[in-house]
Parts: structure tokens; C-alpha cells; sequence
């Protein structure tokens, strides 16, 4: 291994998604639309729960961290690869793709932990309404978001560090748009097994915890939903979990179809369509999907505070 060739190296180029200049256009003024999408949309849902008296209750200060966790982690990648859409130089340097991956990561496992936190807050909405806002303290809910922020912390400096201590003494084109592991791996000279056992342990545990969670959560709504006596009643206790077990199924099956698969079973182009869908659409169908479903973010004032 050329150590020499290893320190040199200062910058990576993107590839991006496509180089045919046919349909540039075409992906640029759809991508876009939907970053400004994700602006619009997550900006303003966030304001709206600032803003709104009605709407400080413990599951819209979720919402509203689940809508910043989009507008990060997808302002982290979004922009550049617009910009790439343009100009030939598609460079980034070193540490800036070292820190656009760890912003990613960061917010990305935060969501994930986000989720297993939401459908918890779910639980405790369902089971005893009338101590909703008593047991999801102010106190709790900031010490639960605390959590997932700093374990979304760690393991994105747990994957940041290893990945960029690797040799790359080959090229340096990321045949991708945006700096991802598996691309990353492709590149390196090194020994990537412990960097494959971190990727597996470490987000194998986040992935396992919010999925743990979300299951557990959810046999206990049904319990409780169960216990209700009205036909209608059951079905609007568990239909206040729509959106939310909707953008669990999203968000966790891309995630756990992009991550976990061998280096040896990696498709570069399949996995540029699976990493748009979670850098850029996900993040645009969540605040679609909550306002939508959502009685108090769409103006029409219901009477419970577990309304969704």
C-alpha cells in the first residue's frame, strides 16, 4: 500500500446520477421541485408548530423534529447534486465529503431513532389519554430527542472516522452523487471489514432498537385499542397511528434494503434510484403525509390531542 498516495489525496469527484445530457435537464428541473418541496413543506411545518398554540403537545414536537431531521439531512446532499446537474466540476473536497457524510448520518439515524420514539408517544396517547401530556413531559420529551441526537452523534463519527482513515490510492470518482459508504468502500485500497462489521453492528443496532420499538409500541396500542368498547372508537384510536406506521414502512424499507447488503451484491446504479428515493423523496412525502392525515395541521380543530 503506497502511503504516499494515501495522504495525497485532497479531493473526490462525483459522478453523479446520469452524465447523458439528454435527460439532465429533465432530472434537474424534477429534483428541483422536489428540494424546494422539502423546503416549503418541513419549514413549514415546523413554523406552524412554533407558532401554534394548539399544536404544543408532545406529538407535534416529534413532528416537528422528524420535519427537521428531512430538512437537514436532505440540504445536506440536495444542493450539491443540483448543482453537479450544471457543471462539469463535480469535485468535493476530502473533508467536505467527510463532513456532507456525517451530516447524512447524523440525521438519517436520528429519524430512524426518531420513529421508535414517535410510535412510543403513540402508545402513551392511546392507553391513557388523560395523562398524555402528564407522562410526555416537557422534561421527557427533551431528554428522549437529547437520546437520539447524541447516538445519532456517535454513530456517525463511529462511521465518519473509520471510512475516512482508509487508503483511497486508486481514482478518486465516487461513481455516485453524493458521499455514501458503499461507494466509498469501492474505492479504497484498505481492508473495509471492520468498516463492514461497524456498518452492521452499529446501524444494526439502531435499525434493530427503532424496529424493536415501533413493534413493541404498536402490540401494546392494539391491546389497548382492543379494550375500547365502540367499533368507532377503536378505529379512531388506531387510525391516529396511519401516518405514522406509513412512514415507518418507507423509511425503514429503503433503509434497510440500501445498507444491508454485501459489498459483493452492491449495484451502483440500483442503488443511486434507492438513494435518491430516501435523500430527496422521503423527505419530501413526510410532511405530505403528516398534514394530510392530520386534522390540526390541515386548520380542522378536532378534540383530542392525539388526533393524527
Amino acid at each position: 500500500m503506497d502511503g504516499k498516495n494515501c495522504s495525497s489525496l485532497t479531493e473526490f469527484h462525483l459522478l453523479g446520477i446520469t452524465n447523458n445530457p439528454e435527460i439532465k435537464a429533465t432530472i434537474f428541473a424534477t429534483f428541483l421541485v422536489i428540494y424546494l418541496i422539502i423546503l416549503v413543506a418541513n419549514l413549514g411545518m415546523i413554523i406552524l408548530i412554533k407558532m401554534d398554540s394548539q399544536l404544543q403537545t408532545p406529538m407535534y414536537f416529534f413532528l416537528s423534529h422528524l420535519s427537521f431531521c428531512d430538512l437537514c439531512y436532505s440540504t445536506a446532499i440536495g444542493p450539491k447534486m443540483l448543482v453537479d446537474l450544471l457543471t462539469k466540476d463535480k469535485s468535493i473536497s476530502f473533508y467536505g465529503c467527510a463532513l456532507q457524510f456525517f451530516i447524512f448520518c447524523v440525521f438519517a439515524d436520528s429519524e430512524c431513532l426518531l420513529l421508535a420514539v414517535m410510535a412510543f408517544d403513540r402508545y402513551k396517547a392511546i392507553s391513557n389519554p388523560l395523562l398524555y401530556t402528564v407522562n410526555m413531559s416537557s422534561r421527557v420529551c427533551s431528554v428522549l430527542m437529547a437520546g437520539v441526537y447524541l447516538v445519532g452523534m456517535v454513530d456517525a463519527l463511529i462511521h465518519t472516522t473509520l471510512t475516512f482513515h482508509l487508503c483511497f490510492c486508486g481514482s478518486n470518482e465516487i461513481n455516485h452523487f453524493f458521499c455514501d459508504l458503499p461507494p466509498l468502500f469501492l474505492l479504497s485500497c484498505s481492508d473495509i471489514q471492520v468498516n463492514e462489521l461497524a456498518l452492521f453492528t452499529v446501524f444494526g443496532f439502531i435499525e434493530l432498537s427503532t424496529i424493536s420499538g415501533v413493534l413493541v409500541s404498536y402490540c401494546y396500542i392494539i391491546l389497548s385499542v382492543l379494550k375500547i368498547h365502540s367499533a368507532e372508537g377503536r378505529f379512531k384510536a388506531f387510525s391516529t397511528c396511519t401516518s405514522h406506521l406509513t412512514a415507518v414502512a418507507i423509511f425503514q424499507g429503503t433503509m434497510l434494503f440500501m445498507y444491508f447488503q454485501t459489498s459483493s451484491a452492491y449495484s451502483l446504479e440500483q442503488d443511486k434510484v434507492t438513494s435518491l428515493f430516501y435523500t430527496l423523496v422521503i423527505p419530501m412525502l413526510n410532511p405530505l403525509i403528516y398534514s394530510l392525515w392530520n386534522k390540526d395541521v390541515k386548520g380542522e380543530r378536532g378534540s383530542g390531542k392525539t388526533e393524527k
